[in-house]
C-alpha cells in the first residue's frame, strides 16, 4: 500500500481525496484502491482562512485518524508519495521542491503554478532525480470527455472546441488560474498542446479566450462570473459536431485512480510538458486581457 502525505489544508479536495483512498465516509462506488493517506501538514493559506483549515484539519484527524506534522518536511521518510493540495498556485514550487529533491514522486493539484518559470523548475526538479510528476484538474477526466475521446474513430479528428466552465477570481492566482483551469484543462484535453497564441476578452461577468493552434485550428474557452454555471464543451470534428456537459460525480474518483496509478508505475498519465503549456496559455489570456484582447504568444520557455 503506497503511503501519501497530504500538503495543506486549504481546500475542500484534501477531505474529499482522503475519503476516496481511505475508504471512509463515503460509498464504496467512490473508492480508489492501492495507496492512503497516512500524514499531512495543514500548512498555511493566503486564500482561505485559518477557521476552514482548522476544521478541515479536525476532519482529517478525528474523522480519518490522519497523523499531523506542522514542517511538511517532516513527512519525509515515513511516505511514499505526496499530494500538494494548496489553492495557491503560486506556492506550488516551494511546498513541492523539499519532496522532489528527496526523490518523492508528486501529485500538484491545480493549477500547477502561476508563472511558467515555477513551472518549469518543478520539471527541472522533478527530471533530475527521475520523478514522476503530474497536475490536472479533475474535470480531465469526466467521464463525458473521456468518453469522447474514446469514440474519436466515429467523430473524427476534432478540428476546433469551445469550452466552459465557472471562472471565479483570486489575486493570488490571476485571471483563469483561480477556476477558470476547469475550462482551459477541458479545452486541452479536446485539442491537445500545440497552441501558438491566445487573445482573451475580459468583462466583469466572464472571460472570452480564443487560441490558435498549429495547422490552423481554433479553441474557445468562456470562463463565466455571471448567471448560470455549468461545465461543459462542443467539439467540431471532421465527421460531426457533439455537445455535452461534463457531469462532475465521478471526476475525483477518475483523478484519484491516474494519480495512484503514477505513485505505483513511476509513469505520469499526462506528459508535463502539456501543463506547462497550460500555464503559459493562462499567462498568455491574463496579457492578452490587460492589452485589450491583442494577440498574445504562447511562451512555454519563459
Amino acid at each position: 500500500m503506497i503511503r501519501i502525505g497530504m500538503v495543506d489544508f486549504d481546500t475542500s479536495h484534501v477531505g474529499q481525496f482522503t475519503r476516496r483512498l481511505n475508504h471512509v465516509a463515503i460509498g464504496e462506488e467512490q473508492w480508489v484502491d492501492g495507496a492512503q493517506v497516512v500524514m499531512g501538514c495543514p500548512g498555511t493559506s493566503e486564500i482561505t482562512d485559518r477557521e476552514t483549515i482548522e476544521k478541515y484539519t479536525r476532519e482529517m484527524t478525528d474523522d480519518f485518524g490522519i497523523e499531523i506534522v506542522n514542517d511538511r518536511t517532516d513527512m519525509i521518510g515515513k511516505i511514499d508519495a505526496v499530494m500538494v493540495e494548496s489553492q495557491d498556485g503560486s506556492v506550488h514550487l516551494e511546498r513541492v521542491r523539499p519532496f522532489l529533491e528527496a526523490g518523492i514522486p508528486s501529485y500538484v493539484d491545480k493549477p500547477f503554478a502561476c508563472s511558467v518559470a515555477d513551472a518549469n523548475e518543478m520539471v527541472r526538479l522533478a527530471e533530475s532525480k527521475g520523478l514522476p510528476l503530474f497536475s490536472a484538474s479533475s474535470l480531465r477526466y469526466g467521464m463525458d470527455i473521456v468518453e469522447f475521446n474514446a469514440n474519436l474513430d466515429e467523430t473524427g479528428a476534432v478540428i476546433g472546441a469551445d469550452a466552459y466552465s465557472p471562472a471565479s477570481l483570486h489575486p493570488r492566482n490571476p485571471g483563469l488560474f483561480h477556476y477558470g483551469i476547469h475550462g482551459v484543462e477541458t479545452l486541452y484535453t479536446l485539442m491537445g498542446p500545440g497552441c501558438q497564441s491566445v487573445r482573451c476578452v475580459s468583462s466583469e461577468g466572464a472571460d472570452m479566450v480564443t487560441g490558435l493552434w498549429e495547422g490552423g485550428r481554433i479553441g474557445t474557452i468562456r470562463g463565466t462570473r455571471a448567471g448560470g454555471h455549468l461545465y461543459g464543451f462542443t467539439a467540431f470534428c471532421e465527421k460531426k459536431v457533439v455537445q455535452s456537459s461534463i457531469n462532475a460525480g465521478t471526476i475525483y474518483r477518475e483523478l484519484l485512480k491516474q494519480v495512484v496509478k503514477m505513485f505505483e508505475t513511476g509513469q505520469a498519465p499526462l506528459d508535463i510538458a502539456v501543463t506547462v503549456e497550460i500555464v503559459a496559455f493562462i499567462v498568455a489570456a491574463q496579457d492578452s486581457s490587460q492589452r485589450g484582447g491583442e494577440a498574445v504568444a504562447v511562451e512555454r520557455d519563459s
